[in-house]
């Protein structure tokens, strides 16, 4: 059996889904929260990486950005006020293992007769991506920003307006205590 590669593509795009999901199953399994932060990092990361080989630089860098900067940047802080060594050991979870693995093996099970039933052929061609914008052609953050102002501005306003709503929230019952 001879394994023939078209192009680097396809073995960086293998590596950085590796990486992802080594990064994923990091988070789910280590028992110290600072080394499971980092595995979600790693995993960000590499998201990001994916978002690059597709060749959506914004959204990689948006991924950076605001996941990989502002959310970990939270969950450390969240992770260094709670006092870990006062917290009393509980597990929860022993008992629930077997139930879990086999809900788990039916969400497989469910997703191969998904993926069974699929047609993979010529792929549809491509929407307009680049949006024209004058005498020359967007770019890929140009192009999310007219149609997000200009065909979505309503549900991006909505939307604004409830992370609005929910910080003033958050800030509301952080208060109380």
């Amino acid at each position: 059996m001879e394994f023939v590669v078209a192009n680097g593509e396809a073995i960086l795009f293998y590596l950085f889904a590796a990486l992802a999901l080594a990064g994923a199953l990091l988070v789910v399994s280590l028992r110290n929260p600072m080394y499971g932060a980092v595995g979600l990092l790693l995993s960000f990361l590499a998201v990001a990486a994916l978002f690059l080989l597709r060749r959506a630089e914004f959204l990689a860098a948006v991924q950076v950005f605001v996941y990989g900067g502002g959310i970990m940047v939270l969950f450390l802080f969240v992770i260094m006020l709670v006092n870990l060594h006062r917290l009393r050991e509980t597990r929860l979870l022993l008992a629930q293992w077997p139930l879990a693995g086999v809900i788990g093996l039916l969400f497989v099970a469910l997703f191969g007769l998904v993926l069974s039933n699929l047609r993979f052929g010529p792929a549809n061609p491509a929407p307009e991506v680049f949006v024209q914008a004058g005498p020359r052609m967007a770019g890929n953050s140009e192009a999310v920003a007219w149609v997000l102002y200009r065909d979505y501005l309503l549900p991006f306003e909505i939307a604004s307006l409830f992370l609005l709503v929910a910080m003033i929230g958050a800030v509301v019952l952080g208060r109380r205590r």
